[in-house]
């Protein structure tokens, strides 16, 4: 997560002195940076949705090994 938003910073900081050094982008250009920025935040979200999945299965697989390493000490 903290490398994702790194990266990001790291992007905001490539092309903020690009945007601030064109007075008036042309519409394309503009409307090609805005589409970027929103498919990166897509990507963002997606990617703390599926932190937050695999957080969950590794409690559940912390879990189950639990259980095992109990029912397997019962055992001897």
């Amino acid at each position: 997560m903290k490398s994702i938003l790194v990266t990001a910073i790291g992007c905001a900081i490539f092309v903020a002195p690009r945007i601030a050094e064109a007075q008036t982008p042309p519409p394309a250009e503009q409307q090609r940076v805005l589409a970027l920025i929103k498919d990166v935040q897509t990507q963002q979200a997606q990617i703390v949705d599926n932190q937050a999945k695999i957080e969950s299965k590794l409690v559940e697989l912390a879990e189950a090994i639990r259980l095992a390493r109990l029912y397997s000490a019962r055992a001897r």
